[in-house]
């Protein structure tokens, strides 16, 4: 590795969980998923390769962890993950995590509903659509990204 790509990559990372001088393996994830989805996996392992350090937590019923972190029906994915004081439900792409994670918004966290085929784990779709919605503390949702082709 050359110096100068050594010097981009520590910044980013750093970039990535904020203003502490840590790399991004030092953000802990833990992902609530059912044991036998395996888009949920996917979708773990690429906050993996984006370095997050991620603790799957195989739960059996989902519900119990929708109503602890106030998931709103309407708004439920297959998994749960949590970073921090946010909450990152169903496919958010990777992008939003970073952003949230980065801006720190007064928000609880993201979620995606259902599970839009060409999300973050559900394959490759150019043609996805779906939005990423912000849940607010209040318990109300705004679009906080729209994925369009």
């Amino acid at each position: 590795m050359k110096r100068r790509q050594f010097i981009c990559t520590a910044v980013a990372s750093i970039a990535l969980v904020g203003s502490t001088p840590t790399f991004a393996t030092a953000a802990e994830m833990t992902v609530y998923k059912d044991p036998y989805c395996g888009c949920c996996g996917a979708w773990a392992d690429a906050m993996r390769a984006a370095g997050y350090a991620v603790l799957i937590e195989n739960v059996a019923d989902m519900a119990e962890i929708k109503a602890r972190y106030n998931i709103p029906s309407e708004a439920e994915g297959c998994h749960t993950a949590v970073i921090g004081n946010y909450v990152f439900e169903g496919h958010v792409p990777l992008e939003a995590v970073q952003q949230v994670l980065r801006e720190k918004p007064a928000i609880a966290g993201l979620a995606v509903a259902g599970m839009p085929t060409g999300s973050l784990g559900m394959g490759d779709d150019p043609g996805a659509s779906y939005d990423v919605m912000a849940l607010n503390t209040d318990g109300s949702q705004d679009v906080y990204l729209r994925v369009r082709p």
